[in-house]
């Protein structure tokens, strides 16, 4: 016991001496263009003595020591392709940070190629950056890409979620895209999967962004020119299940002194089935009935997508760029339909029909877009402009026919052509100045038009005659301007930073229905919504910081067109959805703590206050109780609370491990068909991430979640969940990449579910082509350069350097 005892006072003695003594010194790497420098080999050395440090740089271009001594030290800074850097410098009690600019070597460039260990998912202040790089070889489009991320979860309709069960915006490159979750679904499958550079999940959204954010900012950034000489990729794969996605595409990029360019094609085959059974209850009279349906669906699709850009360093200060994309989508879906109506007592049928229903779309969608950046010093001040353009049209056609085969026989059919326009212009503008004292200063404007013009023609075919379908028929017209101003500062004070903000939004909209009645909306509002954001310093273990955060803000959610728009899409002969020109923006008051362990995120909770909910529901028609609507409304309030984790065991070379878990209870109050509701349910959601490296060039991984008490709006679903395996190898010095993938191994990505409120009741399940095996295949050529890294948190490179 005294030997114990005597041990641990000399151990307490020696963190006491080393806390007494240390200080931690940052070392902070910027490429020419004011980007942080990743990757740079940084060596500390005190001048007479033979020790040395080491370290290397992060996403943020920081190299971090723990000095115990005062005094000079030799500094020397190495990054593949890089001028090194040498200097003698002076630690002081006072020194914090040092900042240096490291510049391109250009001839060490032509003959290094270097393979890069990168960490899966990095914090920086409020967002986590994802790295796509090591799962986009098993995927055959940027969708798949997303569906992979952990935490991530993507349900049947398009919706993304992060923290919260309200779906997350979409941007791509900064710049919302204001289209249904569907639509959006459509473009990043149409994407290839090389084309990202980077995914940004921001759960909770600073005053810089749009207020319109309650579940988060999903932010896909496409690669753009790179300085990296000229460089290029082929690739191709397909996946099988019942039925199958194919792609072949190509990127190309080249680079000269002060200006780069991009150049990308992909062309994509898809297709899949779903297959939903539900059975409703109908209560009409004292003889209880059910509505017995199973419908089967079949979404063949060709895709097209071609983008280009260039950057344009018109000075050490100034940058230019543009950007454009090209979208085209032909797709269909092709749906059977089979319906009963059925005495519960006995179960004799007392009516039933078929339905065969078919649509035919082309879409294309176009975006342009300019950007500059002006840079007026190397710590990162500036100011930004970009503006916008995108275009969306969909053409298409609808047949649909209704085959009665009880009580009597007879067939009701139709033919509709639509045809959508949807403009959207964006200008903005953003200033960010950092002052000394470590303040920072962020102001901004934003400009958004978006219109929108829907025309829908239908026509019916009953006894023979064709006559207009008055119920199907639309025109529908939709203006949007969004005007916004933001200011935001933060200062760090010692351990602590805080940030504090507010944005300013004009929200106008005028909605005109013109056919099949003559009916108008309006909304014309202006609101604040404020943020704060507080961290600060934990504690140090060796040298790995563990870091708090606090956040609050409001947000709002508006309805968007498709939810606004009452046009009556027809689904079968007992359900069709339709728009509430009626529905109110819903606000959101949201809190947050949360922890991260060396930049990477472990932990979070929150909640949300949410009032005027508008959400999915299901009505019973009130003429005729067989046949049933989908519609938006505004409900209530709902208050959510939700926590996550997320941890990595153990951090080797060889293996690797990511388990996390996240929680959601919702509880809602309100109204809902006048009727009063109280609904509270509470999920679990688990997701996980290992991988192999089996030798140099080999790795085996599978990934996996699953879902316990789901919830859709006021769905209740059942357990489900998937595991997914992949197996990569390299061949040609990693010039080719080969990869083989089999996805929902056991077939568990299905789904019961039932819906109990109002005057609904019913209960089906739901299953789709999930299951699939598929094999991708990546071909690099021209000269590259990446940094390599030591091991890391979230790491899933290859970790090799040749």
């Amino acid at each position: 016991m005294k030997v114990q005892k005597n041990l641990s006072i000399i151990f307490l003695f020696i963190i006491f001496h080393a806390s007494t003594f240390a200080q931690k010194i940052t070392i902070k790497l910027n490429e020419p263009g004011g980007l942080p420098h990743f990757g740079a080999n940084v060596n500390l050395q005190k001048i007479n003595s033979k020790k040395q440090l080491n370290a290397v740089s992060d996403l943020e271009g920081k190299a971090f020591f723990l000095l115990n001594e005062k005094g000079n030290y030799k500094l020397k800074i190495t990054s593949v392709g890089y001028k090194s850097i040498e200097k003698e410098i002076q630690i002081s009690g006072e020194t914090e940070s040092i900042e240096f600019t490291i510049e391109e070597d250009a001839k060490s460039l032509q003959s290094v190629v270097v393979t890069a260990k990168k960490p899966l998912m990095t914090q920086e202040e409020d967002k986590t950056i994802v790295d796509p790089e090591p799962i986009a070889n098993t995927s055959t489009n940027s969708y798949e890409i997303l569906e992979k991320i952990p935490g991530i979860f993507l349900d049947q309709d398009g919706n993304i979620y992060l923290n919260t069960t309200t779906p997350a915006k979409v941007y791509i490159n900064g710049r919302e895209q204001k289209l249904g979750p569907s639509d959006i679904a459509a473009i990043l499958k149409s994407l290839p999967p090389g084309a990202i550079d980077k995914i940004e999940l921001i759960a909770t959204p600073s005053a810089s962004m749009d207020a319109s954010s309650s579940g988060g900012v999903v932010n896909v950034i496409l690669k753009k020119g790179v300085k990296l000489g000229r460089t290029g990729t082929v690739s191709a794969g397909f996946n099988q299940g019942t039925f199958g996605n194919q792609f072949i595409g190509i990127n190309l990029n080249r680079s000269q002194d002060k200006r780069s360019s991009y150049l990308q094609f992909n062309l994509n085959k898809r297709n899949s089935f779903d297959d939903t059974q539900f059975e409703r209850l109908i209560s009409t009279d004292d003889k209880p009935k059910k509505l017995n349906s199973s419908s089967y669906s079949v979404f063949p699709a060709y895709g097209f997508f071609t983008g280009l850009g260039a950057n344009f360093d018109i000075s050490k200060k100034l940058e230019l760029g543009y950007d454009g994309r090209l979208n085209i989508n032909k797709s269909e879906s092709k749906i059977d339909n089979i319906s009963k109506v059925v005495l519960m007592s006995n179960e004799s049928v007392l009516s039933g029909n078929t339905n065969a229903l078919q649509n035919d779309n082309f879409t294309y969608n176009i975006n342009q877009g300019i950007n500059g950046k002006y840079k007026f010093d190397s710590l990162g001040s500036m100011l930004k402009a970009d503006i916008s353009m995108d275009y969306f049209e969909t053409n298409g056609g609808q047949n649909y026919s209704t085959n009665f085969t009880s009580p009597s026989i007879f067939l009701v059919s139709g033919h509709g052509d639509l045809l959508n326009k949807r403009m959207l212009f964006t200008s903005m503008l953003d200033f960010k100045y950092y002052f000394p004292h470590k303040i920072t200063l962020e102001a901004g404007v934003k400009n958004t038009l978006l219109n929108f013009d829907g025309d829908t023609q239908f026509s019916i075919i009953k006894d023979g005659t064709i006559q207009t379908d008055n119920f199907r028929t639309n025109q529908f017209l939709y203006k949007e301007n969004i005007n916004a101003a933001y200011l935001q500062a933060s200062k760090s004070f010692g351990k602590f930073l805080l940030k504090m903000g507010g944005r300013l939004e004009n929200t106008r909209m005028n909605g005109h229905q013109l056919v099949p009645a003559d009916t108008t909306f309006k909304i014309d509002r202006t609101d604040f919504f404020p943020y704060i954001y507080f961290s600060r310093k934990l504690f140090t273990i060796a040298t790995y910081e563990l870091r708090g955060y606090l956040i609050a803000r409001r947000t709002i959610t508006r309805p968007v067109y498709e939810q606004l728009n009452p046009f009556a899409r027809f689904v079968d002969q007992y359900n069709y959805e339709a728009g509430n020109p009626g529905l109110k923006p819903q606000f959101s008051n949201n809190y947050e703590a949360n922890i991260s362990f060396e930049n990477r995120p472990i932990f979070a909770i929150g909640r949300n206050y949410i009032n005027d909910i508008f959400t999915s529901v299901v009505y019973q028609d009130k003429t005729n109780p067989l046949l049933s609507y989908r519609t938006y409304d505004n409900l209530g309030k709902n208050r959510e609370t939700y926590f996550r984790a997320m941890g990595a065991l153990p951090p080797g070379a060889k293996y690797f491990f990511v388990l996390g878990t996240q929680y959601n209870y919702n509880d809602y109050s309100g109204l809902l068909d006048n009727k009063p509701i109280s609904f509270s349910r509470g999920s679990w959601s688990l997701f996980t991430y290992h991988q192999l490296k089996i030798n140099k060039l080999t790795n085996i991984s599978m990934h996996g979640f699953a879902r316990f008490k789901g919830q859709m709006q006021f769905y209740e679903l059942s357990n489900f969940g998937a595991l997914n395996f992949y197996i990569d190898r390299q061949f040609f010095n990693r010039k080719l990449s080969v990869s083989a993938n089999i996805s929902d191994v056991f077939l568990t990505n299905r789904y019961d579910f039932s819906l109990n409120q109002g005057n609904i009741s019913g209960n089906g399940r739901r299953l789709s082509d999930t299951r699939r095996f598929g094999v991708n295949l990546r071909y690099s050529f021209g000269q590259k350069k990446k940094s390599s890294d030591g091991m890391d948190f979230l790491d899933m490179g290859s970790g090799e350097q040749k």
